[in-house]
């Protein structure tokens, strides 16, 4: 059973038994079983966006993040799985991902308490990935991705899940267009329950830096001093996600109670 689960049964329980709330332990009597007022405690309580938007949160409904002080860089890929490899340039997306983040820890020097979810070529599961994010506290995860599809699709992606991560996804995509010089058919921002948008218990966005089956794309994304644009660029949206919270992002999205991403999902 999740904590958060736990604790609000075992906050009826103390109701139910105290004598303290002897005249509420009357009315709790109306309900026709301690799980229907459970249910009711649950849903009125532990589901509303109430928590710190910074600590860990199992729904994220709630706002995104201001002031946090550690943020967590996740190279997509690694090891035995080398993600796309564009056929213009021959680059494998694995050795992009880690070199971007490196490159935003660099930017984010000073600012933060930067944790590189993996700093050489390693296989890291992605339930391990959101087990390692969750150890983290006062922070935020972003994912670094480069995409692949049709080959005339171009363009910087970034995809969310959770409420209070729609902010920060927000600032992380119109920081990448800026950079972008040009984008054709891609989706932009996205709401997609990934294990990595969905399962973390922290504001987390994952980041598709540019399609390496695009000819242009992958051209540019070989460029050294193009990439290090793109990592200064996502470094600034965290830094003014951190100062300023959700201002001037637009409405926040509505709740979604969906459950845990698994690998037997259907692709969406």
């Amino acid at each position: 059973m999740p904590f958060f689960v736990s604790g609000c049964f075992d906050f009826v329980l103390d109701i139910a038994i105290h004598p303290r709330y002897a005249l509420l332990s009357h009315h709790i009597m109306k309900y026709s079983s301690l799980a229907a007022l459970a249910s009711l405690v649950l849903f009125s309580s532990c589901t509303s966006p109430t928590g710190s938007s910074s600590g860990h949160d199992y729904w994220g409904h709630r706002p995104g993040p201001r002031g946090f002080t550690t943020v967590i860089l996740d190279a997509g890929h690694g090891g035995k799985d080398s993600g796309a490899t564009s056929r213009w340039t021959g680059q494998r997306e694995k050795d992009l991902t880690l070199d971007m983040v490196k490159r935003i820890k660099s930017e984010l020097a000073g600012s933060f308490h930067t944790v590189l979810m993996r700093d050489s070529d390693e296989f890291i599961e992605l339930d391990d990935r959101v087990l390692r994010a969750n150890r983290q506290g006062n922070a935020v995860l972003v994912s670094v991705h480069f995409n692949s599809g049709p080959q005339q699709v171009r363009g910087p992606e970034t995809y969310y899940w959770r409420v209070d991560s729609h902010g920060l996804a927000s600032r992380l995509q119109a920081a990448m267009e800026n950079v972008s010089p040009a984008e054709r058919a891609n989706r932009e921002k996205v709401r997609r329950r990934l294990r990595l948008t969905r399962n973390p218990e922290i504001p987390c966005v994952l980041v598709e830096c540019g399609y390496l089956s695009h000819a242009s794309e992958a051209q540019l994304v070989s460029n050294s001093d193009y990439r290090q644009k793109m990592a200064s660029a996502l470094a600034e949206a965290i830094r003014t996600q951190a100062a300023v919270g959700d201002a001037g992002t637009g409405p926040l999205p509505q709740p979604i109670n969906a459950p845990p991403s698994r690998a037997s999902d259907a692709p969406e």
